[in-house]
């Protein structure tokens, strides 16, 4: 799993949340902004689609792009110059057909070619979210046909997941603006998750970020910036079986290792 982090300041970090054994490994600091809901990690986990913003940009693409690059690191292996932030990211798809960005600006994408697919990814709240099967609740109002990026009725709308292996009655829902397009845009409500248990609903207070992992457990990034997975097995309060505190993280823009440069 990808964890991409936002600060110190004008710093975006990302890392590497294996949840199958609990292990953290940091990656790239970079000065400048990734949009994670224009962002994708491959099917195998190897790779990162982000789009960015960084200045100065002394390359072809330019100071907004949209990379491929070896999780935990942010080293472009391939880039697509966009011309300014309101554009689209990619996410991979399985039909190697399909490839929108074209011809790229730096790099060889020819590697990904022959393992993936890549689509332009939809103007749309919850990007990421919907396509890890999150899908609106039933009392969300429908979207306006001019409404294209969701923004007037973005406070109204909620979106839900069950937990794997469950009847469907134990199910994770989110809403608020920041959540929907993890990025402000001028202005900033609070992310509100709750875990609705067969009709009795439990603010998760404390969270910015949650999904259920494939067993079922809970998967949570907290305000405090750490990052835990709770156990639900035991009833709640869920248990903290694994916890890593990034908030001491610190900005550290060492060159990557030499495995980054190679797909």
């Amino acid at each position: 799993m990808a964890v991409l982090r936002r600060g110190p300041s004008a710093w975006s970090h990302v890392g590497r949340w294996d949840v199958g054994s609990g292990r953290f490994e940091p990656g790239s600091w970079l000065r400048g902004t990734i949009y994670p809901q224009r962002c994708d990690l491959s099917p195998d986990g190897r790779w990162l689609a982000y789009f960015a913003l960084k200045t100065p940009a002394p390359w072809t693409p330019g100071p907004t792009y949209i990379a491929i690059s070896r999780l935990p690191w942010v080293h472009a292996l391939v880039a697509w110059g966009t011309g300014g932030t309101w554009t689209q990211g990619v996410h991979f798809v399985e039909d190697r057909d399909v490839w929108d960005p074209g011809t790229p600006d730096e790099g060889d994408a020819g590697p990904v070619r022959v393992r993936s697919g890549l689509r332009f990814t939809r103007a749309d709240t919850f990007a990421v979210e919907r396509r890890r099967g999150w899908t609106e609740t039933a009392d969300t109002p429908p979207r306006e046909p001019d409404d294209m990026w969701d923004e007037r009725r973005v406070d109204r709308l909620r979106m839900e997941k069950a937990r794997p292996g469950s009847d469907g009655s134990e199910r994770l829902i989110v809403g608020g603006w920041y959540a929907a397009f993890r990025g402000s845009y001028g202005r900033r409500t609070e992310i509100r998750y709750e875990l609705d248990d067969a009709g009795t609903i439990r603010p998760l207070e404390d969270v910015q970020w949650a999904d259920w992992d494939a067993g079922g457990r809970l998967l949570v990034a907290t305000r405090d910036g750490r990052l835990q997975i709770r156990d639900l097995a035991e009833g709640w309060p869920a248990r903290v079986v694994s916890e890593h505190d990034l908030a001491a993280l610190e900005p550290d823009p060492t060159p990557p290792p030499p495995s980054a440069s190679r797909w």
